[in-house]
């Protein structure tokens, strides 16, 4: 009862941990003066990807030589997992529900002649920008195709070509930081949670909101780890499954919160520019730490999540060249989430 009771509380602490830092990263970006987007893809997705980063450099440094080779390299490859299938999903769910509480609002102010809204393309009804976010994921399915082909070989230089994933990253960020688009604005923030009363906050509260939210939902996130870790032995699943399956979710919680939050507010855009963002930092950093430290050999329990991570991105881009990007189809994301459960599960 203790560790569901950790769990419950855990999840709560990083719903509202995420609330808070939302909320404070928006105003972030108003004092930094950075593009609207770059708020999602840079600012929120540093804020809650690299803290696993983190995780994973103290992995291979401090742990054992097996286990923190395996936490390093699942975690590289779990998270992207996780964020390319379940986080679109929610988004994709949360969006429908949404669009489903518009369309009923509609429906009571109609008049007789009236009829609701059909249908729901996202590019039309949320404004998102289909062309950048399939840019996004064109960069991400790239880069995360070479780590995947690199866990297949294995030679004297391999640990080396760690450092091209940073550099890709270090582009990417730049390309994003300067990026022509209107520079994020305060006209429809929520005051800051730190100042309520206060129309314009001053940056150091803003910062000191950032940072405090980051390290609950940091320190949140690793007890809610730890109990899934004890989830696994009690429920009789091998040590890969809770590692590839269980621990990915609770890391990339962050994620899925910011997009439940965002997409609550009506700002779509953001809520998927943070998943975009996550997972560019998601195939890039954890890689490198992962290649550089590490003998970076798949098995085929990792080669079944980078095929399920490559298939649902590839969906995906499918979809928005189709010119059909619906939330519906963004919900379907999830789909190769439990496609790779199974797998794992009957190859375990």
């Amino acid at each position: 009862m203790v560790h569901v009771l950790l769990l419950v509380v855990c999840a709560v602490a990083i719903y509202l941990s995420c609330e808070w830092f939302v909320n404070a990263i928006e105003w972030l970006g108003v004092r930094m003066k950075v593009g609207g987007v770059a708020v999602g893809t840079i600012l929120a997705a540093a804020g809650t990807a690299l803290p696993e980063s983190v995780v994973t450099l103290m992995a291979v440094l401090f742990g054992s030589e097996k286990n923190g080779n395996d936490i390093a390299v699942g975690a590289a490859m779990g998270g992207p997992l996780v964020v390319g299938t379940l986080a679109y999903a929610v988004t994709g769910a949360m969006l429908f529900l949404r669009f489903r509480k518009t369309r009923a609002k509609a429906l009571a102010m109609a008049g007789p002649g009236d009829s609701a809204p059909a249908g729901h393309d996202l590019r039309v009804d949320e404004g998102i920008d289909t062309r950048r976010l399939a840019r996004d994921q064109v960069w991400f399915l790239s880069i995360f195709a070479f780590k995947v082909a690199l866990g297949l070989v294995a030679f004297a230089i391999k640990p080396w070509l760690g450092l091209l994933f940073l550099a890709a990253y270090g582009v990417y960020f730049y390309r994003e930081m300067t990026s022509d688009g209107e520079d994020a604005s305060a006209d429809d923030l929520e005051p800051l949670k730190l100042r309520p009363k206060t129309a314009t906050p001053g940056t150091w509260f803003v910062v000191a909101q950032t940072i405090g939210s980051l390290v609950v939902i940091f320190a949140a996130s690793q007890v809610f780890v730890k109990q899934l870790e004890w989830a696994g032995p009690a429920l009789g699943l091998p040590a890969v499954v809770v590692a590839l399956l269980l621990s990915p979710i609770a890391t990339e919680l962050p994620e899925i919160m910011n997009a439940i939050i965002w997409v609550r507010q009506g700002k779509a855009n953001l809520a998927l520019a943070n998943i975009s963002g996550s997972m560019m930092i998601q195939a890039t950093v954890p890689s490198a730490i992962g290649i550089g430290f590490t003998s970076w050999k798949f098995d085929t329990p990792l080669m079944l999540a980078g095929f399920a991570t490559l298939a649902s991105v590839g969906y995906l881009l499918w979809v928005m060249h189709q010119k059909s990007f619906t939330a519906a189809k963004l919900f379907y994301a999830g789909g190769f989430y439990l496609v790779f459960a199974a797998g794992l599960v009957l190859t375990v």
